[in-house]
């Protein structure tokens, strides 16, 4: 059994920070890829920020620059650090881990909420 447990949404005014951050627990063995993903009300959920075992780091367009995902892996952790937010940063957020437990499997965290004011 594996949980994902986020942290660290809520409403900030543009051109704030927030720090998201995302735990996985449970039967682990091995982790390979980390990701942040958001979802607008009437949009798709589309990806914001990845990083693999390696470090290697990839990012939507429309963050870079703000955006910084990194990983503890002593703790199964991803964090999600957001500068410069603007309102069009709003939605939920979703982390997506892809781990070995018995066999690799993709999970999902149950999503935090982001809202920036103008």
């Amino acid at each position: 059994q594996v949980q994902l447990v986020e942290s660290g949404g809520g409403l900030v005014q543009a051109g704030g920070s927030l720090r998201l951050s995302c735990a996985a627990s449970g039967s682990i063995n091995s982790i390979n890829y980390m990701g942040w993903y958001r979802q607008a009300p009437g949009k798709q959920r589309g990806l914001v920020a990845a990083i693999t075992s390696g470090g290697r780091t990839n990012y939507a367009d429309s963050v870079k620059g703000r955006f910084t995902i990194s990983r503890d892996n002593a703790k199964n952790t991803v964090y999600l650090q957001m500068n410069s937010l603007k309102p069009e940063d709003t939605a939920v957020y979703y982390c997506n881990v892809r781990l070995y437990g018995s066999s690799w499997n993709d999970y999902w965290g149950q999503g935090t909420q982001v809202t920036v004011s103008s």
